[in-house]
């Protein structure tokens, strides 16, 4: 395997295992830590507000992309405007989204598909 082989596996290892590496026991703490159910529900399906999503049985890619949309704010490019979880998400690392992403998507939800 020459070298340029041997960097490309390297660094498929290296994302692969950054995949692989959310942590749901982590996600529970954070959730608790940023205090998501105030808004979201204690079950992450019984949201205060209507309009407030339902977090529980989201897909994981989902929550990250909403979360990381969040910490760019409405101005940049892929970016969401919302003054609450703006804040709520600009400390967030990209470990954290991982894990909370990961712990919300593993919790029974009631987001069904009707036909």
């Amino acid at each position: 395997m020459n070298k340029m082989n041997s960097l490309l596996v390297a660094i498929l290892a290296c994302v692969s295992m950054n995949v692989l590496a959310a942590d749901a026991e982590a996600g529970k703490a954070a959730v608790a830590k940023y205090n998501c159910a105030s808004c979201h529900g204690a079950d992450f399906n019984s949201p205060i507000d209507p309009s407030y999503p339902k977090l529980a049985g989201q897909h994981s890619d989902y929550i990250e992309h909403a979360l990381i949309a969040y910490q760019r704010g409405a101005s940049a490019a892929n970016g969401r405007g919302n003054a609450i979880m703006g804040g709520m998400a600009k400390p967030l690392s990209k470990t954290d989204i991982k894990d909370i992403a990961a712990y919300l998507s593993s919790l029974p939800g009631s987001l069904v598909v009707r036909k």
